[in-house]
């Protein structure tokens, strides 16, 4: 793969993962003001973000299953740090969405 390419899907990469991981973000201020449906839809943003990211990923992935070698760049572990933290952030979102959302239950109940 050309040096380029990589560079580019690397690039797309983090735009990617930057977009899905402030959607994520964006899903939690939601939450915490109590618009539910936004925040839902917040995490739907996240998740189209986040195919799109998969997506580069897969196609540097199948280039090395193909025997097409390239150079390891600080620019694509970058990529993949931006990707896996993006991940980390959507797990912990769902987990503080469904906890806030429960806590605005309890507050509605007193």
């Amino acid at each position: 793969m050309k040096t380029e390419t990589m560079q580019q899907l690397s690039f797309m990469i983090i735009l990617h993962a930057g977009n899905a991981r402030s959607s994520a973000f964006e899903a939690i201020a939601a939450a915490k003001r109590g618009e539910v449906e936004i925040a839902e839809a917040k995490m739907k943003e996240a998740d189209a973000a986040f195919l799109e990211a998969h997506k580069m990923q897969t196609e540097l992935l199948q280039e090395e299953a193909r025997g097409t070698s390239s150079e390891m760049s600080v620019l694509l572990v970058h990529a993949q740090d931006h990707l896996m933290t993006a991940m980390t952030v959507k797990e912990l979102a769902i987990e503080m969405i469904d906890m806030i959302t429960r806590l605005n239950r309890l507050e509605e109940t007193k």
